[in-house]
């Protein structure tokens, strides 16, 4: 029994530490953490900071070309029929020349002559059966114009994929801000649609007791009832937008699912309206500019390496090797391995290619004034970026004040009207209807609150400012 019990808690104790393992992870972020967590745990950005990697690999590949390249080398070779080889017959010849200066006749007395077709081939056999060899061959590239390129453009193509990885998280950030205060507002929506809960709530209540003292219909009772219903039910709503809003937060994030993110900052208004009036910014603050900057100094290398394609090449190179024949194989018993050794220098100098080089650096020069224009006309796109948020912007703004102090008309309205309608003065419908200015209040100044902020973070994102 005793046994068992042991068996027992150590079976509770793990399942409780199996437990704790795969617990929800509580995050209370401000904006900032977001951004950064987002920062380290995106998919998105992991995959820019693998390219920037994967260029750094690309860079290594090209500085190996200026670099001595060795290789080695054994080979073992058996023939089962040695090649054979067909010699010009130089032995007859030798020999009829010995019988004509000696004068020797042939059997019908006939002095002895060369043979008018000649003599004919010798089949012969060179080598051996067994072959081995081995050495070493080193080459080193002195001059390529090309490479030379390559190797001056290395810092520039890492940089250009770094400016790609800030640009990735740029936009990340950018999505962030939009939906971290969407869900902001979003929570203080929720916070108007409680209070109308509580008004309606205690009127439902005075309606009641009103009713009671046959001052009100049962209808009335039912109205508000109606009314409380569906203000609840907009709760609801609101509140599953809310919760559908926070996973995709998480998602933009990288954060898994099963956590639970709580959002720290609030929002303030002073913040939002502050530099509404700005109006200076500088192209090269984009960070899209800077790379459009980087690919055009590319596009220009690239130009320079097709058109020092069109230069000689020079190159050194050496080779070391040893070589043994056996007429069987015992390559390390002892014999004679002969050794072959050379230096020497290449120059590669292109003549004629079909003007394929004249082709390459055409499209070159062309795919650099692509960059060019893609400059230019991104500039038009920041400059009408940053006009019609400040523009939005603004108008949101004072859209958010108008509706602010709609908003504060509208609660003096309905309490007004609910004092009425306490001391019999005034009808259900009369509150009815102040409740629902008071609503249409609160929708356009949370509307505009959502337009404001859509609108600051673009500005600020067109003014490479965010």
């Amino acid at each position: 029994m005793k046994k068992f019990w042991l068996n027992s808690t150590a079976l509770m104790t793990i399942a409780l530490l199996s437990a704790s393992a795969f617990a929800q992870q509580k995050n209370e972020f401000s904006i900032k953490q977001c951004v950064e967590y987002a920062n380290k745990n995106s998919v998105t950005v992991k995959n820019a900071l693998l390219d920037v990697q994967i260029q750094h690999q690309t860079n290594r590949q090209i500085t190996s070309a200026a670099f001595p390249q060795v290789n080695g080398s054994i080979n073992t070779t058996h023939y089962f029929d040695i090649p054979v080889t067909t010699l010009p017959d130089f032995i007859s010849p030798a020999t009829y020349q010995v019988l004509i200066d000696k004068g020797v006749k042939d059997g019908s007395g006939q002095p002895i002559t060369m043979p008018a077709g000649g003599f004919g081939t010798i089949p012969a056999q060179f080598g051996t059966p067994w072959t081995a060899s081995g050495g070493v061959d080193v080459s080193q590239l002195l001059f390529d114009g090309q490479v030379f390129v390559g190797l001056v453009a290395r810092s520039a193509g890492l940089d250009y994929y770094r400016k790609a990885a800030e640009v990735t998280q740029e936009q990340i950030k950018a999505n962030i801000y939009k939906v971290y205060y969407q869900l902001v507002v979003g929570r203080k929506q929720i916070g108007s649609i409680d209070a109308n809960i509580e008004r309606f709530e205690k009127l439902l209540n005075d309606t009641k007791e009103i009713y009671k003292n046959g001052f009100a219909e049962k209808l009335d009772v039912d109205k508000v009832s109606v009314q409380l219903n569906n203000l609840k039910t907009e709760k609801t709503r609101a509140e599953s937008l809310l919760a559908a809003g926070n996973s995709g937060l998480k998602f933009l994030m990288g954060m898994p699912q099963k956590d639970e993110l709580v959002l720290a900052d609030t929002l303030n208004e002073e913040e939002l309206k502050a530099n509404i009036l700005d109006s200076s910014y500088d192209y090269k603050d984009r960070k899209e500019i800077q790379q459009l900057g980087l690919l055009e100094k590319l596009n220009g290398y690239n130009v320079k390496r097709y058109q020092l394609s069109k230069i000689p090449t020079i190159a050194a190179f050496a080779s070391y090797s040893k070589n043994a024949q056996r007429n069987s194989f015992n390559f390390f018993n002892n014999g004679d391995w002969f050794t072959t050794s050379i230096v020497g220098f290449k120059m590669s100098i292109p003549i004629f290619d079909g003007n394929n080089r004249n082709a390459h650096i055409q499209q070159a020069r062309l795919e650099l004034q692509k960059t060019k224009n893609n400059i230019e006309q991104l500039k038009q796109v920041i400059d009408a970026d940053v006009e019609q948020s400040r523009l939005k912007m603004t108008s949101a703004m004072l859209t958010v004040d108008y509706q602010k102090k709609n908003i504060t008309l509208a609660e003096n309205v309905y309490n007004t009207t609910k004092k009425k309608y306490e001391q019999g003065l005034g009808s259900n419908q009369e509150i009815y209807n102040a409740q629902t200015e008071l609503k249409v209040a609160q929708t356009n100044y949370y509307s505009s609150l959502y337009d404001a902020i859509n609108a600051k973070i673009d500005w600020l994102k067109a003014a490479g400012k965010l």
